[in-house]
């Protein structure tokens, strides 16, 4: 009997007042992850259950807006934008539970890593510009994406599912984490120090990334990896659970 692609379950964005009243998701995440054979779920920002993360057998915690700086007593600043508090909610609650799931794949990506940090107690600055200055750029004027190249840390995750410590990435955010969460570990960063890279030490297999790899799949083998990863993880979950 063939077995199942495994259920990935990815959070999507919306709804906010500058798009229709909808949830939605842009199209490189389902397809990287239908890419490395993993079968894509979208989570609505919903109230949060618990039998959620019962089926799926991997969590990813998608990019979009920013989170609102009063979940971390953050202040405030005139670059903050497509802040919605339900969705903020959804996830930061989905997040604690997926850490505390160790049999749970969870991969975070770009305000993902960020939901992973707050949800752990860490927080943000709210504007990277204003902190780093201009030396690497991590998006461009008005709201772009780029490039720039990140290291990883050696024997880290991340290096055994890339197989190497430096590579070019697309960067698209103007924050960056502050106060790291408790448990997690910094294991990438930019040329100029803005952390690229967390792990939850106690969980076998969940971590963020600053960068946005889904937007590179089709053109950077590189970064297939890390879907590959996460799906190969959770067709290892899928197959330990019982048949639906």
């Amino acid at each position: 009997m063939t077995q199942r692609a495994p259920l990935i379950g990815i959070t999507t964005y919306g709804p906010d007042k500058l798009n229709l009243p909808s949830f939605h998701l842009p199209t490189c995440y389902v397809n990287a992850v239908s890419q490395a054979g993993g079968l894509p779920i979208l989570l609505p920002a919903t109230e949060p259950r618990s039998d959620i993360l019962d089926r799926i057998d991997a969590l990813v915690l998608s990019g979009g807006g920013d989170i609102d700086p009063e979940v971390f007593s953050g202040g405030s600043h005139p670059d903050v934008y497509m802040v919605n508090p339900h969705r903020d909610h959804f996830e930061i609650e989905l997040a604690k539970r997926a850490m505390d799931l160790p049999e749970l794949p969870l991969l975070g990506i770009c305000r993902g890593m960020q939901v992973m940090n707050i949800a752990r107690g860490g927080d943000l600055h709210l504007h990277l510009p204003d902190i780093r200055g201009d030396e690497v750029a991590h998006r461009l004027p008005p709201r772009k994406p780029t490039h720039h190249p990140v290291s990883v840390a050696s024997g880290s995750i991340l290096e055994k599912i890339y197989q190497q410590t430096e590579f070019p990435v697309c960067s698209w955010h103007h924050q960056e984490v502050d106060k790291i969460g408790a448990g997690l570990s910094i294991v990438a960063r930019a040329p100029d120090g803005v952390v690229e890279g967390l792990v939850f030490e106690p969980h076998p297999f969940a971590f963020g990334v600053q960068w946005h790899p889904e937007m590179q799949v089709e053109d950077d083998p590189m970064q297939r990896k890390i879907f590959s990863a996460l799906v190969s993880r959770a067709r290892e979950r899928a197959a330990q659970r019982s048949p639906r």
